[in-house]
């Protein structure tokens, strides 16, 4: 089946692609103002991305595509959570994008919408692209030709490829904060920027949690344009998903295990501290207490008479010290 190739028309703003796909193969681009006037089959595909998109835009689409007002509604609506929603004619999922920068994570929203021969992304605050997945599915026609539901579930296995990357750069950043903690203790400054990370992975596993469940709803219920055959790849990315959730859960008990680690050694080092001023007290109290008995100053005193009676208290005082510092650096103490 042969196209004439449109007339390339300027670039719309949030339209990151919007290409025809006949068995499989790349076939033509589609300009928005033909949208309406293309026929989706459903062994062809119409794969439209959109980033960031004005909600005209977005409308401008749904409308086209005969997406009904309800789902159109809630294409529009920004998410916080992951969602499936079946709306008989097409299947919305809403999946949370997380990326690192800087050692902080970043949060985004993807729209995937499945229907009867088309497939809308719609990406809102995430910086990666789907380019290099569609490269990937164009050089293999068999995997586009299977249909929206599985080109679907390789993009729900790009966003955990993604969690991965968002685990591995985040598990970097646990492991300097738990060598400072052992290294140096738990001071004010650690003990705030610990608590942003913990917050940090709760939010993830928070993002991360649902789409598991999310991925196990499509594997195993009847939805409208998801096949039969398509249902094993999402128990694939459910599986994907918890071990992801796992990882990061792992993180935050190694954040708290190394926190209370600290502040075990932190008590350590006071209980030795207090130790050795006891025992240095206790020392000190000899001859603190000889000398405040000789400096009453009474007329009869033991060795106040004798040539060498100061020298034997002082040595009397010696020995008593070295005695009770031998006693202590025995027990440990110094």
């Amino acid at each position: 089946m042969s196209h004439k190739e449109p007339t390339p028309s300027p670039p719309q703003s949030g339209v990151v692609a919007s290409v025809a796909y006949v068995q499989g193969e790349r076939s033509h681009d589609v300009p928005l103002d033909e949208i309406k006037s293309y026929n989706c089959q459903p062994e062809n595909l119409l794969w439209i991305g959109l980033r960031n998109p004005d909600p005209e835009l977005l409308r401008q689409v749904a409308d086209d595509l005969g997406i009904r007002p309800k789902t159109r509604d809630e294409m529009l609506e920004t998410h916080r959570r992951p969602k499936i929603i079946d709306f008989g004619q097409c299947v919305l999922i809403v999946a949370i994008t997380v990326e690192v920068e800087n050692g902080r994570p970043s949060f985004g929203e993807t729209q995937i919408v499945i229907g009867r021969g088309f497939l809308v992304t719609v990406r809102r605050g995430a910086l990666a692209t789907h380019s290099g997945l569609r490269e990937r599915l164009e050089s293999a026609p068999d995997l586009l030709r299977r249909g929206s539901d599985h080109v679907a579930s390789e993009l729900l296995d790009l966003l955990i490829d993604r969690y991965v990357t968002a685990a591995t750069a985040l598990e970097s950043v646990v492991e300097g904060a738990e060598q400072k903690l052992m290294i140096r203790g738990a001071k004010d400054s650690d003990i705030r920027k610990l608590y942003r990370q913990r917050r940090d992975l709760l939010r993830i596993h928070t993002v991360i949690a649902p789409l598991a469940e999310i991925c196990r709803r499509l594997a195993t219920m009847d939805m409208s344009n998801v096949d039969v055959n398509a249902r094993p790849y999402f128990a694939v990315v459910a599986d994907r998903v918890l071990r992801v959730d796992e990882l990061i859960n792992g993180l935050r008990e190694a954040l708290a295990f190394a926190f209370e680690a600290s502040l075990m050694i932190a008590q350590t080092q006071q209980n030795d501290i207090t130790r050795r001023l006891a025992a240095w007290a206790a020392i000190l109290a000899v001859p603190t207490a000889v000398a405040g008995i000789y400096g009453m100053n009474f007329e009869f005193m033991p060795e106040l008479k004798s040539h060498w009676g100061y020298p034997l208290t002082l040595l009397g005082i010696a020995t008593a010290c070295a005695v009770l510092f031998w006693r202590f650096r025995k027990s440990g103490w110094l």
